[in-house]
């Protein structure tokens, strides 16, 4: 049992290769002439969708409103945060093989706020394709904002905007409470 901090603390680690696999992030946007949804991924490396032309069609609805086109190659996220990942993942199997609880603790405390700056940031990125629209834009409302949100639901015009974690984000979500979690049984061990 006294190795089950290291192991839980090792599960923690790994897990975010999940951000390697699937999506970490989704918005979708259901209207009468979407009923299914238009649903957006976002990868730790890319923007797609749930099926091919996804992107496409979300930078033509954006447009009638003004927002700006997601072009995936200009956002500089898209590029580094890949490596940070790496760097985290390393770092959580050194810490594990460490088996030291201040450490497991101390990469928790890094990914949640590494999380919340991440969140943060996907925030300006959604304010500002939600706020500053372009003056030449065929549909022009006064004091519209087309902003998504952040977590949960919104309606913008006659769309429903639902933004939600996607699996490799809940992987993500339980590396950290899995590091956590390391951190009190190394402590509940150690007795």
């Amino acid at each position: 049992m006294r190795q089950l901090p290291r192991w839980t603390m090792l599960v923690a680690a790994l897990s975010l290769g999940a951000l390697f696999v699937w999506p970490m992030w989704k918005i979708v946007l259901y209207a009468p002439q979407y009923p299914t949804g238009v649903e957006m991924h976002i990868w730790i490396n890319k923007i797609g969708g749930n099926e091919p032309g996804v992107l496409q069609n979300i930078n033509i609805l954006n447009h009638y409103v003004g927002m700006k086109f997601i072009e995936p190659d200009s956002i500089p996220e898209l590029k580094y945060f890949q490596y940070i990942i790496m760097a985290m993942m390393a770092l959580g199997v050194w810490v594990a093989l460490l088996n030291r609880r201040p450490l497991f603790l101390g990469w928790a405390v890094l990914m949640t706020l590494l999380a919340i700056a991440g969140l943060y940031d996907f925030y300006l990125w959604e304010y500002d394709y939600g706020h500053n629209l372009s003056p030449d834009a065929p549909i022009k409302i006064p004091g519209a904002s087309f902003q998504p949100p952040l977590i949960g639901y919104k309606q913008i015009l006659n769309f429903d905007a639902v933004s939600l974690p996607h699996i490799a984000g809940y992987f993500a979500g339980a590396g950290i409470a899995l590091a956590y979690l390391a951190w009190w049984l190394h402590k509940k061990f150690s007795k």
